[in-house]
């Protein structure tokens, strides 16, 4: 199972929105910034870290918003799940430095609602579902 750690940017009640590029997997799909973490490094240390390689940013992790598993079953053969996941995503209020896409097929601010109307990768409709839950519960903004 691969670890991966994912960035929440908030800002003015919008959620930052990432596109894949046409030419990986799952092409062209929505989904938070992040990536794999590497051996020694905490979820933490992750996701800071592909935040400034993927948007040139100096991200301050605000806190955990949950950790799940996700299994791709397209990416899966046999019994080996190729696309299984471990995804913990972090709430990020709070960065340095201008975001410039470097990886992206295209990046845009979106509401929450928007989010769950895109073509997002399946595994991030659960922290989406909890955004919107959490955005209702007590009526205010992100």
């Amino acid at each position: 199972m691969k670890e991966v750690a994912v960035g929440i940017l908030l800002r003015n009640g919008q959620v930052l929105a990432c596109q894949r590029k046409r030419s990986v997997r799952y092409p062209l799909k929505w989904e938070f910034p992040g990536g794999k973490i590497e051996a020694g490094e905490t979820a933490r240390e992750a996701v800071i870290r592909e935040l400034h390689e993927e948007l040139d940013i100096h991200a301050q992790p605000h806190g955990e918003l949950l950790t799940h598993d996700w299994v791709y079953r397209e990416s899966t053969t046999g019994r080996e799940p190729l696309g299984a996941f471990r995804v913990t995503y972090f709430i990020v209020r709070s960065f340095s430095g201008q975001i410039v896409n470097r990886t992206f097929e295209a990046i845009r601010w979106v509401t929450p609602r928007e989010l769950e109307q895109m073509d997002v990768l399946e595994g991030n409709r659960v922290a989406i579902d909890l955004l919107l839950k959490r955005q209702k519960s007590d009526g205010s903004p992100l």
